[in-house]
């Protein structure tokens, strides 16, 4: 089951120019089995959501990205709408009150600037990043990285025994779909979601969009 689990939407997301109806639309085009809706600080209401899913006839989930001190992480199993700036170690304890699940997301966002090379950082520098401690898994497919950060981020995930996710980060039509998660198991609630993200029954896809 194909899922991607990193999308955000206008206007909830303000930095998004995706629209629902054209992101139904691609969906269906690129034949995704169900997408993530990860706004910026923003939690889907439940019943938007499943209106969503049934006029659009696809499977439509929940989560959310927030931002940290220690960066960017998507968050799901946890529905609290929180607005201001947490520290990770603060989102870490009320996500794990609502035994959900945090992703690292896009964590090496930025070497397309400068170069991993030029950064000089290796694999064991860049595992000591303090997020890497409050996580569940890291984000190592995002489809607004270069193959040098989502490659980064991969050999940090096999260093650290971290499971690896994928998602497009869409905020454009043009990038839905471009990584995704690969779920062994059929997938048809936010609960099923939860527990096959916690038993780590996925892998990790890059796709041709252009067909």
């Amino acid at each position: 089951m194909r899922i991607d689990l990193h999308i955000h939407t206008a206007p909830r997301s303000a930095c998004s120019h995706l629209g629902l109806s054209e992101l139904i639309q691609r969906v269906k085009q690129i034949k995704l089995d169900g997408i993530c809706l990860t706004e910026h600080h923003v939690v889907w209401d439940r019943g938007d959501a499943a209106k969503l899913a049934e006029e659009g006839e696809i499977k439509v989930f929940r989560g959310n990205e927030f931002t940290t001190n220690q960066g960017d992480v998507l968050v799901f199993g946890f529905d609290k709408d929180i607005k201001e700036l947490l520290t990770i170690q603060e989102l870490r304890e009320e996500v794990k009150k609502a035994d959900g699940f945090m992703i690292a997301a896009h964590p090496f966002r930025g070497f397309k600037t400068f170069g991993i090379n030029q950064l000089q950082m290796t694999v064991e520098q860049a595992c000591r990043r303090k997020v890497f401690d409050f996580v569940d898994a890291i984000e190592i497919g995002n489809g607004k990285l270069s193959d040098d950060e989502n490659d980064m981020a991969r050999k940090v995930a096999e260093t650290l025994g971290l499971p690896g996710t994928g998602g497009s980060d869409a905020h454009r039509i043009d990038e839905v779909g471009k990584w995704v998660t690969v779920f062994e198991n059929d997938i048809h609630n936010e609960q099923e979601l939860l527990e096959e993200l916690k038993a780590v029954r996925f892998s990790v896809s890059k796709t041709d969009t252009n067909g």
